[in-house]
């Protein structure tokens, strides 16, 4: 019996390997170019150019400094408003607000009243959305953290999925 287990132990080390080289692979697809701080943005994904196509990102954060982990909301880029980024909170299933696309360096965010607010974003009106201002507090946060603007990159015009590294 004892000479079985040793002659299996090896093939499931090999499986363990190669499970966990598969996890940090798919996990580098968003998270490559995070250096540690409480927020950040992934990759862009899902692009279908022409066709009335989104892409999205993942915004990962932390609502307090030491919050272990992540949650994430997602950035979506509309060919239809190409201007702008729209925040959509799964957790609600609802957007939530946007700011101006490629655009870095100043703080501008217009903020949906909590009534405006929608799962479908062709049901929310225009003029629902204020004038650009500050940008809003970090998701869940009560510290006066901020959210940092996404980066300047704008989607491909490209098919776009996971990528690894």
């Amino acid at each position: 019996m004892a000479q079985r287990v040793w002659r299996v132990l090896p093939s499931l080390f090999v499986l363990a390997v190669i499970a966990a080289i598969a996890a940090k692979a798919a996990n580098q697809s968003d998270h490559s170019g995070h250096t540690g701080g409480r927020q950040y943005y992934g990759n862009w994904h899902g692009h279908t150019s022409g066709t009335g196509g989104a892409s999205y990102r993942t915004y990962y954060y932390k609502p307090t400094p030491d919050f272990v982990g992540f949650k994430h909301h997602y950035v979506m880029h509309y060919d239809s408003h190409p201007q702008f980024n729209y925040f959509y909170n799964p957790y609600t299933k609802q957007f939530w607000g946007r700011c101006a696309a490629g655009e870095v360096g100043e703080a501008s965010y217009s903020l949906l009243e909590q009534t405006d607010r929608s799962g479908d974003i062709n049901k929310i009106a225009e003029s629902a959305f204020p004038k650009p201002g500050a940008m809003p507090p970090i998701p869940e946060s009560k510290d006066g953290e901020t959210l940092d603007l996404p980066p300047d990159d704008l989607p491909s015009s490209e098919p776009t999925g996971p990528t690894y590294k």
